[in-house]
């Protein structure tokens, strides 16, 4: 019987910016103008200060069809099939992920929860490291991965389709998303809420300052949902730190 290969080190989330809409700003203003000014010679005007003033004002009253114009392709790495499947919930979005399928696993990377530094876990032989017991358990996962697929039979998509369902959560991913300016928006409320899973939280961080750099004027501010309501709408189950995290994402803010 082949050896069964090992689960490799833990990873960490990388996002990559793969395109977005060349003159993404230039493109906002100008529905901007189409919808607002009685002069259709204004659709062309060009002025990147004015551009970005007005950018700025459909966002901030809430004129958001204006930037649905603009749309980002990000490269998504090192992370856990766990984030993804949060992520595609997201549907106003165009998806590519790596198939299981067509990839063999045998030597799998995986996310680590951060929560388990420093942890013991009690076992029949004793307490273990946390992080220890579970690159482990990812261990044992990929050396059963490698005996199911050479135990299947069949042509190697179908082994490699059914053995996939002992992979944990935690074996990496990676994955294309391609959102326009809005849907990209309203994840960032969703996602950088403090509330939200760790993992999709650094992610959206990652997005988010990439976004920013390529289109500023139209993710200025941009935050939880908070940040745009000027309360915490969770209630009780609510982060605690309203003020503070507001505070973060508004002082980024820039007057126009």
């Amino acid at each position: 019987m082949t050896r069964a290969r090992k689960a490799t080190a833990p990873v960490e989330p990388r996002v990559t910016l793969l395109a977005v809409t060349p003159d993404g700003e230039k493109l906002v203003a100008a529905a901007a103008r189409l919808c607002y000014a009685s002069d259709p010679a204004a659709i062309s005007r060009h002025d990147p200060e004015d551009n970005a003033r007005l950018v700025r004002m459909v966002v901030e009253r809430g004129h958001l069809s204006t930037i649905e114009h603009v749309s980002f392709t990000f490269l998504v790495e090192g992370v856990s099939r766990a984030m993804t499947h949060q992520l595609v919930r997201h549907r106003v979005a165009s998806y590519s992920q790596r198939s299981q399928r067509y990839v063999a696993e045998h030597d799998f990377a995986y996310v680590a929860p951060p929560r388990l530094r420093g942890k013991k876990v009690a076992t029949a032989a004793g307490e273990v490291d946390a992080e220890r017991y579970f690159h482990e358990t990812m261990v044992y996962l990929a050396e059963r991965y490698a005996v199911l697929c050479e135990a299947l039979g069949g042509t190697p998509e179908e082994r490699r389709e059914d053995a996939r369902y002992v992979l944990p959560n935690a074996c990496e991913t990676k994955i294309i998303v391609t959102m326009n300016g809005r849907e990209l928006r309203h994840f960032f409320e969703e996602r950088l809420c403090l509330r939200a899973q760790w993992e999709i939280r650094a992610v959206a961080e990652r997005m988010r300052a990439l976004a920013g750099e390529a289109c500023p004027s139209a993710f200025a501010g941009t935050g939880p949902k908070c940040v745009r309501m000027g309360r915490c709408p969770e209630g009780a189950r609510g982060c605690g730190a309203f003020a503070a995290v507001r505070a973060r994402y508004m002082g980024e803010r820039t007057d126009g």
